[in-house]
């Protein structure tokens, strides 16, 4: 079988190309032919069909007037990115195509091609941008479900697109446009939830598309443990943005005797992160920059446990699935689907998101009994390797990638 990956990013980002990434690996390994298609990037490695990639969009940097509102009508349906894919689509003629993230940077114009050449479609949803126009369901740092049944206006009426109503009437307008006029989503034959309150959530939002539970995996070879540590740190890695829920962290670990907060990642929160640790001159948190690779897992297996302090509802994250690889407890919130993940007092502990106190008791139990440290850590590599192992996702996977080509083939 040829299968078209997209994702917009195509270099190890976050959890969307991580993702995608794992998921051509895993059908090359079974004998599958990949093409891969997203957007141009200084780190991406060499892709064949990269002169066929969509420009690199920075939306932080957008450039001049005249690029910023070309940028906004691609937003909401770019015919350059229709007419790029319809190129490798020609081409290569695939079997059947699976999206991951590719909203806003490509748009669903693409949709159109492959509905053009007649080939069924798959989707993994990595966040809520089917049902909430920007993706997140926050709103002033607050969980916001306003836009319920297709009430797209509220995000515009609250600016929940980084404060702005500019940006906030971009996005919905796109989110009618493509939901109530195009209906564009509805060229998709199967839709992939990694979490099961990814999945009920946005049903219970009012998506009535076909979904089916499929969690992410891990290639284990990839991921040794370390059930022990060589420091008294614990870490943090993602990216670094509200939704993450950092500055819960700062205040719960600040004055924590004996122990290392280490930050490994990079985002729009980076300069606020060191100006709120100078201000309040806070000695036992350090920020590591953007870490990948080797360099990244040396650093979780030196350490403790993990912390993930997510204040979103979060889909089935990356961070728990690898910390727990590398044979570390996660201390997490409970929210999204962070709680499918972490068991409590056997894979990790949980604790109400926004909550330092909480988090802080939590980390400290943790702490006062190193013990329940290894415990935890084994249990947590023997879910991974159990659960989210590859052969199983593939089993998942083959079955919907059959059922969406019947699905697409019958009347």
């Amino acid at each position: 079988m040829k299968v078209l990956l997209i994702n917009k990013f195509l270099y190890p980002k976050g959890g969307d190309t991580i993702s995608t990434l794992n998921t051509g690996k895993l059908l090359l390994s079974k004998g599958h032919k990949v093409v891969f298609w997203g957007m141009q990037h200084p780190l991406n490695p060499y892709y064949p069909y990269k002169e066929y990639f969509v420009s690199h969009i920075d939306f932080n940097n957008p450039g001049s007037f005249k690029r910023q509102i070309q940028i906004a009508f691609n937003i909401l349906y770019s015919f350059k990115a229709k007419r790029k894919m319809e190129s490798v689509v020609r081409m290569e003629k695939p079997d059947i195509v699976h999206l991951h993230n590719f909203a806003h940077q490509i748009s669903p114009s693409i949709l159109h091609v492959f509905k053009k050449y007649n080939i069924p479609v798959v989707m993994t949803m990595h966040d809520y941008k089917l049902i909430c126009a920007s993706y997140a369901m926050l709103s002033k740092n607050k969980i916001c479900e306003l836009c319920k049944s297709g009430r797209h206006y509220n995000c515009f009426l609250e600016g929940c697109v980084k404060d702005s109503k500019i940006k906030s009437l971009l996005n919905t307008i796109e989110m009618y446009l493509h939901h109530n006029i195009l209906r564009i989503y509805d060229l998709i034959d199967v839709f992939i939830s990694p979490s099961m309150f990814l999945k009920n959530k946005t049903e219970e939002m009012g998506f009535r598309k076909k979904i089916i539970h499929l969690t992410n995996f891990i290639n284990l070879d990839d991921f040794q443990p370390q059930f022990n540590w060589e420091e008294n740190s614990i870490v943090y890695f993602g990216r670094l943005s509200r939704e993450k829920g950092l500055f819960t962290l700062i205040e719960a670990v600040k004055d924590i005797p004996n122990i290392n907060l280490k930050i490994i990642g990079d985002g729009l929160l980076k300069e606020s992160l060191v100006s709120e640790i100078r201000r309040r001159e806070i000695r036992n948190i350090q920020l590591l920059g953007f870490k990948v690779g080797e360099d990244l897992r040396n650093e979780i297996k030196k350490s403790m446990f993990v912390v993930v302090p997510s204040i979103w509802y979060e889909n089935y994250p990356f961070t728990v699935v690898e910390g727990f690889a590398l044979g570390k407890p996660v201390v997490g919130s409970r929210i999204g689907g962070i709680p499918e993940m972490i068991k409590d007092d056997e894979s990790g502990l949980t604790f109400e998101a926004g909550n330092a106190e909480d988090l802080r008791g939590k980390i400290l139990v943790l702490l006062e009994n190193p013990t329940k440290i290894v415990e935890m850590g084994q249990r947590a590599r023997s879910f991974v390797e159990r659960e989210l192992n590859a052969e199983k996702h593939y089993a998942g996977l083959k079955g919907i990638y059959r059922e969406a080509i019947q699905k697409h083939n019958s009347p």
